[in-house]
């Protein structure tokens, strides 16, 4: 599945960090998202899917191998 984030919508609550840390990361400057790989296996799925539900500035995208959000 492919996962984006847009960095410009994201408030740095860290709730994507706290769900899914092998995919996503804050900046130490401005505390903001930071994807540690657009590529998530199907075994991040849940935790990725879970991360773009709690983000409160909906900053997180997803779309599964075949291009479907």
């Amino acid at each position: 599945m492919r996962v984006g984030v847009d960095r410009d919508r994201c408030c740095g609550a860290g709730q994507c960090v706290m769900s899914a840390p092998a995919v996503f990361d804050q900046s130490e400057s401005d505390g903001l998202v930071l994807l540690r790989d657009g590529w998530a296996g199907s075994a991040a799925r849940g935790d990725v899917e879970l991360a773009a539900a709690l983000c409160p500035a909906n900053a997180i995208s997803v779309e599964d191998d075949a291009g479907k959000a």
